[in-house]
């Protein structure tokens, strides 16, 4: 606990903007990168197809869950985060340079490491936020991280639209880099550890580590509701981020939308989730988490049809203007309902501990709704509006599976998996 004082005295302001700096910078990264450009290119550059991009994501996200809890358990035991978070961000960016190298294949390859230490990475960055801010400052700073992070996506899609006619996608791929390695940089610089110089990977604590993560995600079932909100996650996290993946493929492909409109739509979307957020906020403390991700729930089903309607039923493009706002303020209410969900389901002595656990299912969400995509747009073909559609069961269950769960403020014992 000394040592934690100590961290926290030795950084101020300086290290919380710092802080915050580096979600403005992998933000841009997996916008740029992940988001649109990468899987852009990949389909309509290189003649592939979703199924190898989908691959190269699930690819990425499986090794991040096979390494994340001993990347974790590494960083805790030296007690510092910097020089791995150093590690993977070089590594991100040198490989992200080189993503045009060698062709498609190689390309995959490459794309695979670079998400890989993208989301590494952010292993690292989360585990700082004690560093840089006391215990009672932890959300206040946290969603200041996250106001940055939209910056972020405003600077992404604003260079898309003022560079992507001169550069392509190719060239995104090296000005992304650039952005993410710019922004990036004052974190290392400006933020101070105070951890032990053992920066080596030790067998027992990588044991450890895993063997916690079991016993964590067993006693889920000692707090009402914990297990069926955790599952719930698992499916409206899936819809959320294969939207995410495939939506420049998306609104390139089956709307014939150039890659300025693209970006253009993105804009707008980014735009209403800034706004949305500040509405949700006001929701969640009005009405609590649990109605909040309901309507949020329902708002995504809506955005689902209206994407799949347009090229299905021959609707006007226009609608999709209307719908890139809709999604922006779904997005929004994820990030601003799910969160406080959770600290409603758990004691405050146990918070991090689970959300380590809802960190791991954020990943696994990663990898199950890219596989259904693959399935249904490719091996079936029957193509990319009834793979959006698809999305819309998960969302169904995730909003089944919510409505057992009790959301009413708890009053805990201290060390005690009841609450009052």
């Amino acid at each position: 606990m000394h040592l934690v004082t100590n961290r926290n005295r030795s950084n101020g302001r300086k290290a919380i903007i710092s802080w915050a700096l580096y979600d403005l910078a992998n933000t841009i990264f997996f916008l740029n990168i992940v988001s649109i450009h990468f899987g852009v290119w990949v389909v309509n550059d290189m003649g592939g197809s979703d199924s190898i991009y989908g691959y190269a994501n699930i690819a990425s996200m499986l090794l991040v869950i096979g390494t994340a809890t001993m990347l974790g358990a590494v960083s805790d035991h030296s007690g510092r985060r910097i020089p791995f978070l150093m590690t993977t961000t070089f590594c991100c960016v040198f490989l992200t340079m080189l993503l045009d190298v060698g062709g498609l294949f190689t390309s995959l390859v490459i794309f695979v490491g670079a998400n890989y230490m993208f989301q590494s990475g952010l292993i690292f960055y989360d585990a700082l936020l004690p560093t840089v801010a006391s215990k009672q400052d932890h959300g206040k700073i946290g969603s200041f991280g996250v106001g940055v992070g939209y910056i972020g996506s405003l600077i992404g899609a604003g260079t898309g639209i003022l560079l992507i006619d001169f550069i392509g996608h190719q060239g995104m791929f090296k000005v992304s880099a650039l952005l993410f390695l710019v922004f990036s940089i004052p974190c290392f610089i400006f933020i101070k550890e105070c951890g032990s110089k053992d920066l080596g990977f030790k067998f027992k604590v990588i044991r450890g580590s895993i063997t916690q993560l079991i016993k964590t995600l067993r006693r889920t079932r000692e707090y009402p509701g914990l297990s069926r909100f955790l599952v719930g996650r698992i499916f409206y996290a899936d819809a959320v981020n294969t939207l995410i993946i495939f939506i420049g493929i998306y609104v390139t492909n089956e709307l014939g939308f150039t890659n300025r409109e693209l970006q253009m739509v993105l804009l707008m979307a980014i735009g209403s989730s800034i706004l949305g957020a500040f509405f949700w906020g006001l929701a969640v403390d009005s009405i609590g988490p649990k109605r909040t991700l309901n309507l949020v729930l329902s708002l995504w089903i809506i955005v689902l049809i209206g994407l799949a309607a347009v090229p299905l039923l021959g609707l006007s493009d226009t609608i999709l203007w209307v719908n890139a706002c809709l999604a922006g303020i779904a997005m929004g209410g994820i990030w601003c309902a799910d969160r406080p969900y959770l600290l409603r389901l758990v004691p405050p002595e146990h918070i991090g501990e689970f959300f380590g656990a809802y960190t791991i299912v954020g990943r696994f969400a990663s990898v199950i709704g890219p596989l259904l995509w693959i399935m249904v747009a490719d091996t079936l073909d029957l193509g990319r509006p009834i793979a959006v559609l698809t999305l819309i069961i998960f969302i169904v269950i995730s909003y089944v599976t919510l409505q057992g769960v009790d959301d009413k403020p708890r009053t805990w014992t201290l060390n005690s998996s009841n609450a009052q």
